[in-house]
């Protein structure tokens, strides 16, 4: 059974049809990618599936349950994590700190336990640390544990958002361009660890433009164009699929 299903997805604003009637599945433990030109619909379809926007039409379903239209804070809680193309770090905050952030859904909400700092707060808290600083660690990034975030290099904090991510324990991760404007040293490292992550188990569906990295890592990708599907396979049947020739290098390429 699939982990995800979409079918006939579709968004519009206005008269802009941002997605339009996109179908496919997913199976657990694999990593998915989507591709295309930009103006794809790309992040929009990650927008859609993660809460951020409702759709026009169609359904979502984690493990046959509808979810379209569920908002972010609800998808968190049933196993859906993301990242944004943009970083999205507190920078006024420790490494480890900001890596705890993403447990806040496991934290114990009674503001009168939290205000007198109960021993069942204290060790909870310990123990959030040492969760963080082992997802660090997983994520190659022990040697900035206790560092600010303000203080790190710009790939590191990418990596960082991917183990905040991984702190709430999902099932299925949506990365959108981990690899944006890292340079190639970096990009292996991102490569590495989201192979890594899919490893553990955890279902990857990723956007991104280094068509290496794509390649390398999808089990199966997905190609819009115009927030339409275009085509759908292994990176071998995309390669040579000329639907998607013509529409990353043009027709008469």
């Amino acid at each position: 059974m699939a982990l995800l299903d979409v079918t006939q997805l579709s968004i519009h604003f206005g008269g802009v049809k941002a997605v339009q009637e996109v179908s496919f599945s997913i199976d657990p433990g694999i990593v998915y990618s989507v591709i295309g030109p930009n103006g794809a619909g790309k992040t929009t379809l990650f927008n859609l599936i993660t809460g951020v926007y409702k759709p026009t039409s169609g359904e979502i379903r984690l493990d046959g349950e509808s979810i379209a239209g569920k908002s972010p804070d609800e998808l968190a809680r049933r196993g859906v994590a993301r990242t944004f193309q943009n970083l999205q770090i507190c920078m006024n905050m420790s490494a480890v700190e900001n890596v705890m952030v993403g447990a806040h859904l496991r934290l114990d909400r009674n503001l009168i336990k939290a205000a007198l700092r109960l021993p069942s707060i204290t060790r909870r808290d310990a123990e959030l640390r040492a969760e963080a600083s082992e997802l660090m660690r997983f994520v190659g990034l022990d040697q900035y544990l206790e560092a600010r975030a303000d203080s790190m290099p710009y790939g590191a904090l990418k990596r960082l958002e991917i183990a905040r991510a991984l702190a709430m324990k999902p099932r299925v991760i949506f990365l959108d361009e981990p690899a944006a404007g890292l340079n190639p040293k970096e990009t292996i490292e991102v490569d590495h660890l989201v192979r890594k992550v899919a490893d553990s188990g955890i279902t990857v569906v990723l956007v991104e433009h280094d068509m290496k990295m794509v390649m390398n890592l999808s089990d199966r990708i997905l190609v819009l164009d115009y927030g339409k599907k275009l085509a759908e396979g292994t990176g071998e049947e995309i390669r040579r699929n000329p639907d998607v020739i013509a529409a990353y290098l043009g027709a008469h390429a």
